[in-house]
This record gives C-alpha cells, structure tokens and sequence, in this order.
C-alpha cells in the first residue's frame, strides 16, 4: 500500500510538470522507455535496492542509461528520484505516470491473451469492441499463453472477457466431478 501512494504522488508530480511545461506526449513515451528498461533489466534492478551502491552513483547509472533518450524534464524528475532514495520505484512510477496520462487522454490500457500470436484482424476487432463498450480511445497489448489451449481472454477497465477453452475445460471438469446418477439398486 506505501508503495502505491509513493508511485502515485511521485507520478502526480510529473504530470503536473509535464503539465506546466506542455511536454505531457513526450514525457509519456519517456516513462513508457524507463518502465520497459526498469522492467526488463534484473541488475538494474539489484542496483536500485542496494542500499550501499551511494544515489551519487546511481544518478550517474542512471544519467549514462537515459540522458540521451528522453527530455530534460523527464532526465531532471529521475535524478530527483534516485537523489531521494526512490530509485527502487521507478517502474511503478512511470507505470503510475502511464496511468494517470491515459486517464487524461481517454484511453484504455487493453490486454488481449491469445494461445498464438493474434492477428492483425483480430487486434482491430478487440480495439474495436474495447472501444464501442468504453467509448474511449484504446492501447492494446496483446500477448501469448500457450496454457490458456485456445480461445482468448480481454483484459480492460477492471473487467474481462473470458473466451479461453481452458476456463471451459475447468467448468466442464468441475460439472462432470458431480455425481448426479445415484443407483437405485
């Protein structure tokens, strides 16, 4: 629960800045980079929670990381993070930052799971039903689980479409489980 609230009011603060300086779009795709990067590299990761790696060196870690891939402003609020010993919540920064942007764009962050790649029909079918049922822009990610057996699953505003052959499977596991034939004799 801190750590929400520390993401959530770090993320306010730079879209207020972002705000201010009218750099909102380009702050986005900067967050969207940091929060990829923060996400998928597991020793920069061990770095952040290292309480005896000094934030000086972090700040440098992570000037040599970004300062030529995002703005002054975005370059600025991360020194400001890792200085105040936050560095540990970068990517639940930025993914808080990515929030509160697609709330104020009127877009839906939308998870499409397939068990094969989708394609692109059927990307722009699930946009376009996210879309008419939400009536707001959409951002779909779409991903692969070779467990879910076929089907798909639609994840968007706190709800979901189920359609994966697996939760059939479950249901139908748990209806044939019951006994319903007594014998008589």
């Amino acid at each position: 629960m801190q750590d929400y609230k520390i993401n959530s009011n770090y993320a306010k603060a730079l879209f207020l800045l972002a705000s201010e300086s009218n750099q909102q779009d380009r702050v986005a795709e900067d967050m969207r980079l940091v929060g990829s990067v923060c996400g998928e590299n597991r020793e920069l990761k061990a770095v952040f929670r290292n309480p005896e790696i000094k934030p000086s060196k972090k700040v440098a870690i992570v000037t040599d990381l970004f300062a030529s891939h995002v703005c002054e402003v975005t370059m600025a609020f991360l020194s400001f993070v890792v200085r105040k010993k936050r560095s540990v919540n970068m990517q639940g920064i930025s993914n808080s930052y990515m929030d509160l942007y697609r709330k104020d764009h009127g877009v839906v962050l939308t998870h499409l799971t397939t068990a094969v790649e989708a394609d692109s029909s059927l990307q722009k079918l699930a946009s376009d039903v996210v879309s008419s049922y939400t009536q707001k822009d959409v951002e779909l990610v779409a991903q692969t689980d070779p467990r879910i057996v076929g089907g798909l699953a639609l994840e968007f505003d706190n709800r979901m479409y189920d359609a994966r052959i697996s939760t059939h499977l479950a249901k139908l596991r748990i209806e044939f489980a019951k006994n319903i034939y007594e014998s008589k004799l």
